[in-house]
């Protein structure tokens, strides 16, 4: 998500720092873009002298005081754990200019407690983007509870500029997005393990009979089994309702390893 959004903001012209705490993973990221961009020039989207800007606009550090200290946004984009977008988010308060809005990309964790991590919550706002970050149209801004009018506006109009369309939506678990796309990813899981049907028999149905253009549990492993056990884990303790609890089946293979795309192996082999 991080190197997809970094792509975006640099195609529509914006300088981006894009910051990783291992050069390793930084590396990867930026193979990542460049692949991307090679695809856009394939397809006539930009030109090879755009892919050249693009490209160039990016610059990678792998130290979190050099990447903000001149910032007037950061999106942060890291693993969906409090713990960590707790130290994060502090960290960011310390060394990013005063005047900075501070944006998450998180699919589930509550905008107004990460805006309590920091000394500038009218400045800490959701900015939630989906995968992959270049194609799809979608940004969820999210309003947490001391998010103001102007931080609001702001980034709104910047996800306008950068060709998306955003949709206000107020703090809550999973916001909207997930509280509805989880619960169904979480029942077709359920279908697997009580052996109603196979992964690829649930997918074909919902594919054909819903017209859905991918399958849940296709869909799940595209968006990283952990993750979606994460953001179930965020709405069950968060609503304490049980029709949020993780299906044993998605603990298990997340406790294998089996997170699919990412690990070539989840309800399919890759």
């Amino acid at each position: 998500m991080g190197n997809g959004i970094a792509h975006v903001f640099a195609q529509h012209g914006h300088d981006v720092v894009l910051g990783e705490r291992f050069d390793t993973t930084l590396q990867k990221g930026l193979a990542s873009i460049t692949k991307n961009v090679g695809r856009q020039v394939a397809r006539g989207v930009i030109t090879e002298e755009e892919q050249t800007a693009l490209i160039g606009r990016i610059r990678p550090v792998t130290s979190f005081a050099e990447a903000v200290k001149d910032a007037e946004l950061v999106v942060e984009a890291v693993v969906e754990d409090t713990a960590v977008k707790a130290e994060v988010f502090r960290t960011l308060d310390q060394h990013a200019p005063a005047d900075c809005i501070l944006a998450s990309n998180t699919s589930s964790i509550s905008i107004t407690w990460i805006g309590a991590q920091t000394a500038r919550p009218d400045k800490v706002i959701g900015m939630h983007f989906f995968n992959p970050v270049p194609v799809m149209k979608l940004v969820e801004v999210v309003r947490g509870l001391a998010t103001s009018d102007e931080t609001y506006a702001t980034v709104k109009a910047l996800a306008e500029a950068l060709g998306k369309t955003p949709v206000e939506v107020n703090d809550a678990p999973g916001f909207v997005s997930n509280r509805v796309l989880m619960p169904m990813i979480n029942e077709a899981i359920f279908c697997v393990y009580e052996g109603v049907a196979t992964a690829e028999a649930v997918d074909q149905v919902m594919k054909l009979g819903m017209a859905h253009p991918m399958g849940p549990l296709q869909l799940a492993d595209f968006i990283g089994l952990d993750v979606c056990l994460s953001i179930l884990n965020v709405l069950h303790t968060e609503f304490g309702d049980s029709k949020y609890r993780p299906c044993p089946l998605l603990k298990q293979m997340v406790t294998a390893g089996r997170l699919g795309r990412k690990t070539r192996q989840g309800f399919y082999a890759y």
